[in-house]
């Protein structure tokens, strides 16, 4: 079946003066035929259809055609509602930890240390502490929330002529080309599954190293480690420190809650069950309903803390590793294969990278990682054979075995070479000379062949 047209508003309708009350002296009964707009209309729309003489069909109607119909628009509207009740069901999480977190401050403050503790010493000790975990903690799960996730520059876009050339091709093979072509000047070191080049077709950029598309904010972000529902954001490159902190001070804060309140919770308790009976103690605790919300706070304290506690060590080996998430269930795929260790350095090398240098800002929800998020230094692997490589020629052997094992032994960058010291010419040397032996085994061999 062939396209069909949209419904002709011009089809059939004239208008006629007598239908207009105080103009049949303008126009004295005179009609206003619209049959050429008729005709002008369909001719638009068989042109839009075959996208003009000789050419494909667009899916758009003619420019003169003005918009009648309304049923794409009718479709945008309720992915747009949805769209919007999307992103405000996902602060859902985030007011619920807001409203618990100032429940706690009015619990503790108010009710325990306030109406509760007897002693003052004892009251200004825990409200101290208590004031510097609470301040530190809200910093860091403020900046986690409200730093916007990095994004790839310009650089790792398509130019125009690439980009219509890519569109246009539906040969995968020949779409690949022409990525390889813009990747080379480009820091690319990882690869997909199949070896291809890494693009993101909704995004429409190349992706860098451990950079990955995020469903959920609908863009790439740079290292990306997974979306947090707690925070409504994208850990990644740019508040992958917060989210340390921001585990690192949930936990102070809960631990400190539930080890204040402990001694309080179990006289509360005690009173509880033995006050129905007649040889209960006298307790120095008032009667009141604080009982009720220093029970509550210590119940909330430790669940809080025992579900925290196995997120953050394990986001301390990950720290350790040099890996994120999305690497730690996935080995990032090099020239060479997939590797898991392909960015550790080391484990103070890896602490630094997240944390920086300076080691007096560690503590400090303040961006100190090092980098710029589109490169990262590796560990060695195997250099993109289209990139120029340097490498020693042994006297013994030919230009073309040099250049067929140039592509093993040659690491990735000079800041590589550095890192690594003197560990890669240590592993060099001993590949060229299992290349010296592999050649000579080779030569044998053919002058056996050729003596029989």
């Amino acid at each position: 079946m062939g396209p069909s047209l949209c419904p002709n508003p011009f089809k059939g309708f004239t208008l006629r003066s007598e239908s207009f009350e105080g103009l049949n002296d303008v126009f004295q009964g005179t009609s206003v035929d619209l049959s050429p707009l008729n005709s002008e209309w369909e001719a638009g729309q068989r042109r839009s259809l075959t996208g003009g003489v000789g050419g494909a069909r667009k899916d758009r109607l003619h420019p003169s055609f003005p918009v009648f119909c309304s049923q794409g628009r009718r479709k945008m509207a309720p992915t747009h509602v949805l769209r919007c009740c999307q992103r405000g069901l996902a602060w859902i999480p985030v007011i619920f930890i807001a409203l618990v977190v100032c429940w706690s401050y009015y619990a503790y403050v108010v009710e325990l240390c306030l109406f509760t503790i007897p002693s003052i010493l004892e009251k200004v000790v825990y409200l101290a502490v208590f004031h510097v975990s609470f301040i530190m903690f809200v910093w860091s799960y403020w900046k986690t929330i409200f730093t916007r996730p990095s994004t790839p520059s310009k650089e790792f876009c398509l130019p125009k002529s690439e980009k219509e050339q890519y569109e246009k091709e539906q040969r995968p093979e020949t779409q690949q080309e022409i990525l390889k072509r813009v990747a080379t000047s480009l820091p690319l070191y990882t690869r997909t599954g199949a070896g291809a080049i890494r693009y993101c077709d909704r995004c429409q950029v190349i992706k860098p190293d451990r950079c990955h598309h995020c469903s959920a904010c609908d863009m790439c972000v740079l290292k990306m480690d997974h979306h947090c529902p707690w925070v409504n954001n994208c850990v990644g490159f740019s508040n992958y420190k917060f989210f340390i902190l921001f585990l690192t001070y949930s936990l102070v804060y809960c631990l400190f809650i539930a080890a204040s309140v402990l001694q309080y919770f179990i006289k509360f308790w005690t009173l509880c069950r033995r006050k129905s009976a007649e040889n209960c103690p006298k307790s120095d605790l008032p009667e009141s309903h604080a009982k009720f919300h220093v029970l509550f706070l210590f119940f909330v304290a430790a669940m809080f803390c025992i579900s925290i506690l196995s997120l953050f060590t394990y986001h301390l080996w990950l720290v350790g590793k040099n890996r994120s998430t999305i690497e730690a269930f996935r080995a990032p795929v090099f020239r060479n294969g997939p590797d898991k260790n392909g960015f550790s350095l080391g484990f103070s090398k890896n602490i630094a990278q997240v944390f920086g240098d300076q080691k007096l800002y560690w503590l400090l929800p303040v961006f100190t990682s090092q980098g710029d998020g589109f490169s990262f230094p590796t560990r060695l692997v195997t250099v993109d054979p289209e990139q120029p490589t340097d490498c020693l020629q042994p006297g013994g052997l030919d230009k073309g075995a040099v250049e067929g094992s140039a592509e093993q032994t040659t690491p990735l960058s000079e800041s590589q070479n550095r890192l690594l010291g003197n560990d890669y010419h240590i592993e060099e040397d001993h590949k060229e000379t299992d290349i010296l032996k592999s050649d000579e085994s080779e030569a044998i061999t053919i002058s056996i062949e050729s003596e029989s």
